[in-house]
């Protein structure tokens, strides 16, 4: 498993980049870290009831607090703050990013929701 070498939040891009020591690096949008968030209120508390998150086009993220040596809890300026966020976790958003980020917009437009609302 990949472990992080560095964790920089760019607050006025709203991006949180991680490097890993197989020496793959992501810069990770926030409102991206929101909506996958691997929380119970965003995965739900089985398979197949993960929710979709719109409105978070303007999130930020407020604090990083490390879990361990295997993760970090990200708090967000709208409140939210249970998802504890592995190394495998980020490893895995970083790795497929475009590929998450065409589905959540596909699954907003099929809901007739948006990222600002």
């Amino acid at each position: 498993m990949a472990t992080p070498t560095e964790i920089t939040l760019h607050r006025a891009s709203h991006v949180l980049e991680v490097a890993f020591d197989d020496g793959l690096r992501f810069r990770l949008p926030a409102e991206y870290l929101r909506v996958h968030s691997p929380s119970a209120e965003v995965q739900g508390h089985g398979p197949g009831q993960k929710v979709l998150v719109s409105g978070k086009r303007e999130v930020a993220i407020d604090a990083i607090s490390p879990v361990g040596n295997y993760a970090v809890l990200l708090r967000f300026s709208d409140g939210h703050a249970t998802g504890i966020f592995s190394w495998e976790v980020l490893h895995e958003l970083g790795r497929n990013h475009a590929r998450n980020w065409d589905a959540y917009v596909a699954a907003l437009e099929a809901a007739g929701r948006s990222r600002e609302r």
